[in-house]
């Protein structure tokens, strides 16, 4: 069940996914039910709503959610006459009985989510949301940190386990427009015709726009996009001022260009206790190669142990630490104490 309409440009909104990051994944069901039926009504093709980190993703580790995740599926459910429910599944996060429990809930679209060298763990989740029903999709994270050749590989690999499309994903916001244009073009050179390509981009470098237009000629035809650009770090790309940008370049979306941004400024902004915007914190992110969703929890970090927020990012880039690892940024704190102690 992929795109159903192929003369436009499949649009993702995540304001309900990544964007829980930011808010510390506190949304409330009346906010989802109201940016659900906007969205729909401006005509975006999906809306991904769950816990930041995905299903199951409720935790100490990565924060726990204000409401589950079925709940928050199911206001969205109600609150949209066209648009797919779309969730996010982290294999050994979430686990293949919430794939299920999501569908019930009125899920119809999920994307399957890995870092960029792990394909393989997906194999099994992509099978049961096929046989599911699902619009099964597949994230490769941190794209950045593997080069065009090995992203293939992976790629294939999901390819192979019944992925109906592949996202080249720029968690930390590291990459410039070239690196998006090498990453999609190798996929969309080496996947079959009917598997297609998709692009997720962040704003920590300021290029999310630009990367997604990118990612769109080098042939991808998903494109994520979240109002205001509520997401992880500095945001992903503003659907809004994305479809501003699309309208001008003639790239057929389907979207209204004035209810996004409207929905924007007076629904979705109020809710921000934190700017998303590029700042010295979320800049670093994408300087440093540092996944988005680290930002919050190295600010409490930071927080409670007197280092600033910028050294514990910097040393996270230099482990090159992945999604899956909030649990570590604890202990790059406690180290760096350490050797400021050590060196007084």
């Amino acid at each position: 069940m992929a795109i159903l309409n192929k003369d436009k440009i499949y649009v993702q909104d995540v304001t309900m996914r990544d964007g829980m990051h930011a808010l510390r994944h506190q949304m409330s069901l009346d906010d989802v039910a109201t940016i659900a039926g906007a969205l729909d009504r401006a005509g975006v093709d999906a809306l991904e709503v769950t816990h930041g980190d995905g299903l199951s993703g409720s935790s100490f580790n990565y924060g726990f959610g204000s409401h589950s995740d079925l709940d928050w599926i199911g206001a969205a459910a109600d609150a949209v006459e066209t648009a797919r429910i779309t969730v996010l599944l982290v294999p050994g996060i979430g686990l293949a009985d919430d794939l299920k429990d999501a569908y019930g809930a009125g899920a119809r679209s999920v994307r399957i989510a890995t870092h960029c060298t792990e394909a393989d763990v997906s194999r099994q989740h992509i099978r049961v949301a096929r046989d599911l029903g699902y619009d099964t999709a597949c994230f490769l994270m941190m794209a950045h940190m593997t080069s065009p050749e090995a992203l293939v590989a992976q790629a294939l690999l999901m390819e192979s386990y019944g992925a109906e499309c592949v996202y080249v994903v720029d968690s930390a916001g590291a990459m410039l427009p070239a690196d998006v244009t090498a990453r999609v073009t190798a996929l969309r050179e080496n996947l079959k015709s009917e598997t297609e390509v998709g692009i997720h981009t962040h704003e920590n470098l300021h290029h999310g726009v630009a990367n997604a237009v990118a990612g769109i000629q080098a042939g991808a035809v998903r494109v994520d996009g979240s109002l205001a650009g509520l997401g992880a770090g500095a945001g992903n790309a503003p659907i809004e001022a994305m479809i501003a940008v699309f309208d001008r370049l003639g790239i057929q979306t389907g979207c209204d260009f004035a209810q996004l941004s409207a929905t924007a400024d007076d629904v979705v902004r109020p809710l921000m206790d934190r700017p998303v915007r590029v700042d010295r914190e979320s800049l670093m992110l994408g300087y440093a190669g540092v996944y988005s969703s680290f930002l919050r929890h190295a600010e409490k970090a930071a927080a409670d142990y007197g280092i600033p927020t910028s050294d514990i990012l910097v040393e996270l880039g230099k482990r090159k630490m992945i999604g899956g690892q909030e649990d570590m940024i604890v202990d790059v704190a406690l180290d760096l104490v350490a050797a400021r102690k050590d060196a007084s």
